[in-house]
């Protein structure tokens, strides 16, 4: 019998997410709070059946998937009165994609315990082209015989999928991604501004270093982009402050996170800055060159 899975959040990265289970067979109900959004569009064409209703996407689904913006969002879609979590059978498994910290997947999952029902957290890593690859790190957070039976689902996903623990570990092993991320674009603007600064093309040291000890994702995928001046977002500015607040709630003394948060909020406070890619950072080093010229 096919296996029909509730989708809730058809943006940039939940959309190709749906569309990539509605490819490999399964049947998927996509639901999005705010209707007419490009992502609904590249969904249905990929086979997702949209629902006008929250309660039609996840009252006969097997399991219910969410990838929303923050905390709040994951509890408007999960546990608001007449949500998720009214509609959904007794004992579904229901999977959070979202960043929203440690605490906050264990407050959800208690929360949905008490309604009968089982919660996993499963940030991912790998950006909108992971996305839309089915490429994506998942990393989950959870029982393990939850996590086995999501197990298939995620593997239309992502590559590499992994169990890390229980609730609120995947959420864990995501904010150490997410230093490792900022910091390496702090890496890749300042290799940008340092190839200027010796004459050199961008492209040309990107295409070099990206083959070495220096390659790395945001190196091969990002960097093109900052040299280009293209900003255009796979992950906005304003979300990678998010995560990094939870980074600093957990650990306030890491010095490379101040410095990340800070040209991050420096380019957000620019015109589009939030809504811009994270590769938007090399803004920050743009206006200080100026400003030092």
């Amino acid at each position: 019998m096919t296996q029909t899975i509730a989708f809730l959040g058809l943006g940039t990265m939940g959309a190709p997410m749906a569309a990539n289970l509605a490819r490999r067979g399964f049947r998927v109900k996509g639901w999005n709070r705010t209707p007419g959004r490009p992502g609904i569009v590249l969904a249905e064409t990929a086979g997702v059946e949209i629902q006008s209703s929250l309660p039609d996407a996840v009252q006969d689904a097997d399991m219910i998937l969410t990838c929303v913006g923050n905390g709040a969002d994951v509890e408007a879609v999960l546990l608001a009165p007449g949500a998720a979590a009214d509609w959904a059978r007794p004992q579904s498994l229901i999977l959070d994609f979202s960043t929203i910290g440690v605490a906050a997947a264990q407050s959800i999952g208690a929360a949905l315990a008490k309604k009968n029902l089982r919660f996993l957290d499963g940030p991912v890593s790998g950006g909108d082209v992971g996305a839309q690859r089915g490429t994506l790190t998942i990393m989950v957070g959870g029982a393990p015989a939850d996590f086995a039976e999501a197990e298939p689902y995620l593997q239309a996903l992502g590559t590499q999928i992994v169990h890390c623990g229980p609730l609120g570990s995947g959420q864990a092993v995501k904010l150490c991604n997410q230093v490792l991320v900022s910091l390496n674009m702090i890496g890749l603007c300042e290799a940008v501004v340092l190839a200027r600064t010796l004459n050199l093309d961008p492209q040309l040291m990107i295409q070099v270093c990206q083959g070495g000890a220096a390659g790395s994702w945001a190196l091969t995928h990002l960097g093109p982009k900052v040299a280009a001046g293209d900003y255009e977002p796979g992950f906005m500015i304003r979300h990678i402050l998010k995560d990094l607040g939870f980074v600093q709630a957990e650990a306030p003394e890491l010095p490379g996170l101040t410095l990340a948060q800070s040209l991050f909020t420096a380019v957000a406070g620019l015109p589009r800055g939030a809504e811009q890619g994270t590769q938007a950072m090399m803004r920050a080093y743009d206006n200080l060159r100026q400003s030092n010229a």
